[in-house]
C-alpha cells in the first residue's frame, strides 16, 4: 500500500510542470542519434548523416576509415544501425565507446577491468539492420567510435543508441523529476542537475549487473597485450531497477555509495524503489553467524574481498536514511532485527581504549586502514546515534543503553587519543602522523567533536590544504575522491562555514568535473587526482576510471538539505527542520516531495553594510505538508530587530522573534523557533536600522504550491 500510494502521489506530481526543467539532463526519447562529429580518420562521405542536426542518409566508411561520433553528454544504451550497402566480402564494422575523450583509439573501448582496455563490438555486415546484444549494452559513454577495418566499402545509415538507463521509467517519465533546485548561481544550479543525471545513469536494470569475468584473472600488476573481453548480463538484485555505483563500472551494489547517491535521488527524483533493492541486495548477503554485512553485492562477494568495517556500518546507515526519508515504519520493522545483529557485531570490536579495534584493510580504496581507525570510528559513533534514535521509534528500550555506552567511550576516547591541537586536525590512529581527510570530515559530520570551535578548526585546516582541483586525501595519496569529498561539503557547513562547501562545489564539481574537456560535461567522475590529471591513485590502469559515479553526488542533496535547508529530521517528514546556510548566495529556492508530501523553500539575502558586509537573510518562504511539525532556525542577522513569522493560511498564529545584537556575531549563531506546524510560512527579518529593514512584499509560490498538493492528496484519498 506504501509503494501504491506514493506511485500514485507521483502521478498526480507530475500534472504539475518542473521548474527549472531547462536544467535537466535526462533525454526526452530512449532513441539517441550522435549530436555531432567529434573525428574522422580515413575516408569517410557523408559522416554527419548520422548527426541529430542532419539525421538522414548514408556514411559511407572506404577501406580502413573510421568516425568518432559525439553524443553530447554521457549517455548508456544499446548500438543500433542499418547497413544500405556492401563492397567487398568479409567487410566489418566495429563500435566502440568511451566517456572521456583521453580514451578514444583505434584499438577499443576505455576500460572496465584492472588492466587493459574493453574489445569493441564488431559486426560482420552485409544490407540488413544490426542492434548489438542486450548484454553489450555500454553503461556510460559520451563518444561513440564506428571502425571499418579492410578495404572495400560499407555505407550504413539511422545509427542511433537505445538509452537503458533508468530502464524502469517511460519516456516521458524520465525527466519528471520531483524536486527542483535553483540559487543565484548557475555554475551551482548545474552541478545539482549533473548530480541527480549521475545517479540516473546508476540507475540500472537489475540483469544488467557487471559480470565481472575477469575479477581476480587480471589485476593492476596485470601486463595485459590483448583486448578485455565484457558483458553486462549479471542479475545483481531484484525489482525493476536498482542503483549501483558507477554507470560504466563496476554495475554493483556498494552500500558507502549508496550513503551519498541515496539522499541525493531522494530530493531530486525521490526513486525509492531503486534505493530500495539496493539495499535488500546487501541486506539478503548478511552472514547468518557474525551478523557481518558484505563490502558490495553479488558478484562481487563472491569473488572479491568479502569485508570492510566501515561499508558493513554503511549498510546499517543505508536502512536508517531509507526511513528518515520515507517514513516506512514496516520495512524498518522488518528489517530491525538484520540492523541489530550486523551493530552488534561491531560493538564486539570495541576494545579496552574505548574504540573499535579495525582489522579489514578494505574501504573506499583509501590507503592504511586499521588498527583505531579515526574514519571508522567517528563512522562508528554517527551510526550509534542513528541506531539510538531508530530504537526509540520502535520502542526497543533493551538496547539503548548498551548504544549510548558505546557512543559515550567512542567520543571520549577519540578526542582523547586521536585529536592533534597543533594541527587543529584528527590524526588517522595513534601510530601515525597522518591527518587524513576522511576521519576529520566525519568527525565533524557524525557530531563525534566536542565544541563548535573544534569543528570550525577542522573546516578551517581541511581548507588549507585545497588545491586548484578539489580538496585532497592524503590517505589516498593525495588522491581527489568527490566521495569523501561530499562528507566535506557537509563537514564545512555543519561547522558554520556554508561559502567553503559553495567555493568547493565551484572549484571542484563546476569548473572541474563539470566543465574540464577531458570530461564527460554532464556527470561526476569517480576519483582524479590533486594536479588535475585523470589519474586515481587506487587504480594503475586510467582508462578505467568511472566518468559517472553516484558517490560523486554529494552537492544536490547538500545544496536542497543543508544550503536551502529542507531538513527531513524523521519518517519521511513527519517531524522536519527549516535550517538553510545559504553562504554567500544571494538567492536560493528548493523543493522535494516525500510520500508525506510536498516541501519547499525559498530564500532571500543581500549584503548589508549594518552587519559589517556580511550577508543578511531578508525573507525566507517555506512551506511543509499539513499535519507534520518542525521547527526554523536561521542565520543571526548581525543586527537588532525582530523576525515575524506568519503561516499565510492562517493555521497558526504568527510568531514575532526579537533579535539581539549582542548575543550573536553572525557568525555561526542561529535565531530559533520551535513548535510550528505544517503550512505555508513567510518569514521576514528586520533589523532596527532603517537600510536593513526587509521587504515583506514576496511572492508566495510555497502557499500555492501546498494548496494544488492538499486538493490532489484529497482526490487521491476519494479514489483510494
Amino acid at each position: 500500500m506504501f509503494s501504491f500510494i506514493f506511485t500514485a502521489f507521483v502521478l498526480l506530481r507530475t500534472v504539475l510542470a518542473v521548474k527549472y526543467s531547462q536544467y535537466i539532463l535526462a533525454p526526452s526519447s530512449r532513441t539517441i542519434t550522435p549530436a555531432s562529429v567529434y573525428n574522422i580518420n580515413g575516408t569517410v562521405q557523408n559522416a554527419k548523416a548520422q548527426t541529430a542536426t542532419v539525421g538522414n542518409g548514408s556514411t559511407t566508411f572506404q577501406d580502413v576509415s573510421a568516425v568518432t561520433y559525439d553524443m553530447g553528454k554521457n549517455i548508456a544504451g544499446i548500438v543500433s544501425f542499418n547497413v544500405d550497402t556492401v563492397n567487398g566480402d568479409n567487410q566489418f564494422i566495429g563500435v566502440s565507446f568511451t566517456e572521456s575523450s583521453l580514451w578514444i583509439n583505434s584499438d577499443g573501448c576505455d576500460a572496465t577491468a584492472d588492466a587493459g582496455v574493453d574489445v569493441p563490438l564488431w559486426f560482420q555486415v552485409k544490407p540488413g539492420s544490426y542492434t548489438a546484444d542486450k548484454k553489450y549494452q555500454r553503461g556510460g559513454f559520451r563518444y561513440m567510435n564506428v571502425y571499418h577495418n579492410s578495404t572495400g566499402s560499407v555505407a550504413l545509415s539511422q545509427l542511433s543508441v537505445h538509452f537503458t538507463a533508468v530502464s524502469q521509467l517511460t519516456e516521458n517519465q524520465m525527466a519528471n523529476y520531483t524536486g527542483y533546485f535553483h540559487s543565484s548561481d548557475e555554475k551551482i544550479n548545474r552541478v545539482w542537475y549533473a548530480g541527480a543525471y549521475t545517479n540516473q545513469m546508476c540507475t540500472i536494470d537489475p540483469t544488467t549487473g557487471d559480470s565481472l569475468v575477469h575479477l581476480g584473472a587480471i589485476n593492476s600488476s596485470s601486463h595485459v597485450t590483448e583486448l578485455v573481453t565484457w558483458w553486462n548480463n549479471y542479475t545483481i538484485a531484484n525489482g525493476s531497477s536498482v542503483l549501483v555505483d558507477g554507470a560504466k563500472r563496476d554495475r554493483l551494489v556498494w552500500p558507502g555509495d549508496i550513503a551519498i547517491s541515496g539522499p541525493s535521488m531522494i530530493v531530486s527524483t525521490y526513486d525509492i524503489d531503486t534505493i530500495r533493492n539496493a539495499l535488500d541486495s546487501l541486506l539478503v548477503l548478511q552472514n547468518r553467524t557474525t551478523g557481518q554485512l558484505p563490502y558490495a553485492g553479488t558478484p562481487f562477494n563472491k569473488n572479491g574481498p568479502s569485508f570492510s568495517f566501515t561499508y558493513h556500518l554503511y549498510s546499517l546507515i543505508d536502512i536508517a536514511d531509507y526511513y528518515q526519508y520515507t517514513g516506512n515504519l514496516t520495512y524498518l520493522r522488518e528489517n530491525w532485527d538484520t540492523f541489530k545483529f550486523g551493530l552488534s557485531w561491531s560493538l564486539s570490536q570495541i576494545d579496552k581504549s574505548g574504540l573499535a579495534n579495525v582489522t579489514s584493510p578494505n574501504d573506499w580504496l583509501r590507503f592504511g586502514m586499521g588498527g583505531h581507525n579515526i574514519e571508522a570510528n567517528a563512522i562508528f559513533y554517527y551510526t550509534l546515534n542513528r541506531a539510538i534514535s531508530l530504537a526509540n521509534t520502535l520502542n526497543d528500550t533493551t538496547v539503548i543503553s548498551n548504544y549510548t555506552n558505546a557512543a559515550t567511550a567512542i567520543k571520549s576516547s577519540a578526542n582523547r587519543l586521536l585529536w592533534d591541537q597543533s594541527s587543529s586536525l584528527f590524526r588517522d590512529n595513534e601510530t601515525t602522523t597522518l591527518h587524513p581527510q576522511d576521519g576529520n570530515v566525519w568527525a565533524v559530520y557524525a557530531n563525534l567533536t566536542l565544541t563548535p570551535s573544534q569543528n570550525s578548526l577542522i573546516s578551517h585546516a581541511l581548507h588549507s590544504r585545497w588545491t586548484p582541483y578539489g580538496a585532497p586525501s592524503p590517505e589516498a595519496s593525495n588522491a581527489i575522491s568527490p566521495f569523501i569529498s561530499s562528507f566535506e561539503l557537509r563537514a564545512h557547513i555543519l561547522a558554520s562555514n556554508p561559502t567553503y562547501a559553495l567555493a568547493l562545489i565551484r572549484t571542484m564539481w563546476s569548473d572541474f568535473m563539470l566543465d574540464d574537456p577531458r570530461m564527460t560535461n554532464s556527470t561526476f567522475i569517480e576519483g582524479y587526482a590533486s594536479s588535475g590529471e585523470l589519474h586515481y591513485a587506487p587504480y594503475t590502469n586510467d582508462a578505467r576510471v568511472s566518468h559517472a559515479h553516484g558517490w560523486a553526488t554529494g552537492p544536490t542533496s547538500a545544496l536542497t538539505l543543508y544550503v536551502a535547508g529542507i531538513d527531513i529530521l524523521d519518517a519521511g517528514g513527519e517531524v522536519w527542520q527549516m535550517k538553510p546556510y545559504p553562504g554567500d548566495l544571494e538567492t536560493v529556492e528548493a523543493g522535494f516531495s516525500t510520500a508525506v508530501g510536498w516541501f519547499e523553500a525559498s530564500l532571500k539575502q543581500t549584503s548589508t553594510t549594518a552587519g559589517g558586509g556580511m550577508m543578511r537573510v531578508q525573507q525566507f518562504n517555506f512551506s511543509a505538508p499539513v499535519g507534520t511539525s518542525g521547527s526554523l532556525s536561521l542565520p543571526d542577522p548581525g543586527c537588532a530587530g525582530s523576525m515575524s513569522v506568519v503561516e499565510t493560511s492562517g493555521r497558526a498564529q504568527q510568531r514575532t522573534v526579537n533579535i539581539n545584537r549582542a548575543g550573536g556575531n553572525g557568525n555561526g549563531t542561529r535565531v530559533e523557533v520551535n513548535g510550528l506546524v505544517g503550512g505555508d510560512w513567510k518569514v521576514n527579518v528586520r533589523c532596527a536600522d532603517a537600510s536593513g529593514s526587509s521587504n515583506s512584499n514576496g511572492t508566495d509560490s510555497g502557499a500555492s504550491m501546498d494548496w494544488v498538493m492538499g486538493w490532489l492528496f484529497a482526490v487521491l484519498a476519494l479514489v483510494i
